[in-house]
C-alpha cells in the first residue's frame, strides 16, 4: 500500500472529509500544574476556544462553549454520551469548522486557515490517538508510526527508525513487522500513542483512548501517554466518561447540553 493510497484513510490528516465520527496515580506529581505555572508567568493558553457553536440539522452539539488549554497540560473533557465531548475536540483540532465562535491555536485562526495550510499543521504540531486506534490494516505497525511522516515527505528510512524508536519507547518494539490484525487492543492502542507522539506534536487529542481496552491496558495505555507526553512537554486534550482516565488529567472540563463548565483539581 503507497503512502498516497494510505493518505485516504487519515481525513484527519487531510481535508477531503471533515465531518467527525460518531486512576489517581496518574496524577501529575510536580505539585502545580501548567495552567496555575501559565498563569502565574502570564504566558497565553496554547490552544483557546471561545463561543463555539456547531449544529448538526435541527440539533446544536454545541452552543456557546469555551476551553483554553496550555503548552504541557493534561485537560480531561468528560460528559455524558451526546454531550457534544467529541465534536468539541473536532473543533479544537479544526478537523470540522464550528458554526460560530473562533479556535485559536499558537496565535493563529484555525477557523480562517486554508485547507491545506490546516491540514500540514493536523500532521505536523497535532497527534490523535481513537478509542479504536483507527491503524491502517495493510500497514506493518511501523509503517502505521511512519505514515505522518511519510505522508510529510520524510524518506521512508528516517521515518521508519523515528517510528521504530518510539515503539520501542511504549514497549512494543517486537510489533514493529506485524500487521494491526496480528497485536492485541493494547499493543494496537500503544502503537497508535506512538503514532501521536512520533512528529513530535504540541498538542495531543485522544478521543475513548482506552474504551476499548480492559481496565488494565487502558491504565497502561493512560500511563505511557500522559508520561511521554510530559516528557515531550506536549498538552493532552483527552475526551472521556471514565472517571479513572480523567484522573490522569490536571483539570476537567465538562461538557453538558452544548456547554462547558471548567472543574479545577485542588
Amino acid at each position: 500500500m503507497s503512502v498516497s493510497e494510505s493518505e485516504g484513510a487519515f481525513a484527519v490528516w487531510t481535508d477531503e472529509q471533515r465531518r467527525p465520527s460518531t486512576a489517581g496515580a496518574g496524577r501529575r506529581e510536580d505539585g502545580e500544574s501548567a495552567t496555575e505555572r501559565s498563569e502565574q508567568s502570564g504566558t497565553a493558553p496554547l490552544l483557546n476556544a471561545t463561543g463555539i457553536v456547531k449544529a448538526f440539522g435541527p440539533t446544536k452539539a454545541l452552543d456557546g462553549a469555551n476551553m483554553a488549554v496550555h503548552a504541557g497540560e493534561v485537560v480531561a473533557v468528560m460528559g455524558p454520551s451526546g454531550s457534544g465531548k467529541s465534536t468539541m475536540l473536532h473543533c479544537l483540532a479544526g478537523i470540522i469548522q464550528p458554526d460560530a465562535g473562533t479556535v485559536m491555536y499558537d496565535g493563529r485562526d484555525l477557523g480562517a486557515m486554508p485547507d491545506q495550510p490546516r491540514s500540514t499543521l493536523r500532521r505536523t504540531e497535532f497527534g490523535f490517538v481513537f478509542q479504536f486506534g483507527q491503524l491502517v490494516p495493510e500497514l506493518t505497525c511501523v509503517e502505521n508510526v511512519a505514515l505522518p511522516m511519510r505522508l510529510g515527505g520524510m524518506r521512508r528510512r528516517e521515518a521508519e527508525a523515528k517510528a521504530r524508536d518510539w515503539l520501542g519507547r511504549l514497549e512494543v518494539g517486537d510489533v514493529a513487522s506485524k500487521r494491526p490484525g496480528e497485536v492485541s487492543g493494547g499493543q494496537g492502542q500503544r502503537v497508535a500513542v506512538a503514532r501521536a507522539l512520533v512528529t513530535g506534536p504540541k498538542v495531543i487529542f485522544a478521543d475513548e483512548p482506552t474504551g476499548a481496552l480492559d481496565s488494565l491496558n487502558g491504565e497502561h495505555v493512560m500511563r505511557m501517554l500522559t508520561e511521554a507526553a510530559k516528557e515531550t512537554g506536549a498538552a493532552v486534550i483527552l475526551v472521556t466518561h471514565e472517571p479513572r482516565v480523567a484522573a490522569y488529567s490536571d483539570r476537567e472540563v465538562i461538557v453538558r447540553d452544548g456547554h462547558t463548565r471548567q472543574v479545577e483539581f485542588a
